[in-house]
């Protein structure tokens, strides 16, 4: 978790180019469980949990954390957790998953995310 927290430390929070926007756009190999026009689902690298799964917005229109939502990402907002149910049903998971949001550098991520765990 420290090597977490201090790259998300490092790291500034901008419309740039990100680890996320290469996976989406396949520079960066994943294993893809999901994706639809707006999401894209993938199992992480170093996986946290049995089934560790990023859900991630292929637009951010600015949305690079939580805590820079506004009302115009409502509806990404809301795709984003029903495909975290949809994922999960799809993994199997039907005694109950948990949803992570991490925001910010002391939440140890600069992007938006959805893991389901």
């Amino acid at each position: 978790m420290a090597s977490e927290k201090e790259a998300a430390l490092a790291a500034v929070p901008s419309d740039s180019p990100t680890i996320f926007d290469k996976i989406i756009s396949k520079e960066i190999p994943s294993k893809v469980v999901y994706e639809d026009d707006e999401v894209f689902a993938f199992r992480d690298i170093s996986p946290q949990a049995p089934t560790h799964i990023l859900i991630i917005p292929k637009v951010k229109d600015g949305l690079t954390g939580l805590s820079k939502a506004e009302e115009r990402h409502c509806k990404i907002l809301g795709r984003l957790l029903y495909t975290a149910k949809v994922v999960a049903k799809q993994e199997g998971l039907d005694d109950g998953f948990r949803i992570v949001i991490n925001d910010g550098p002391n939440g140890c991520w600069c992007s938006f995310t959805i893991v389901i765990a």
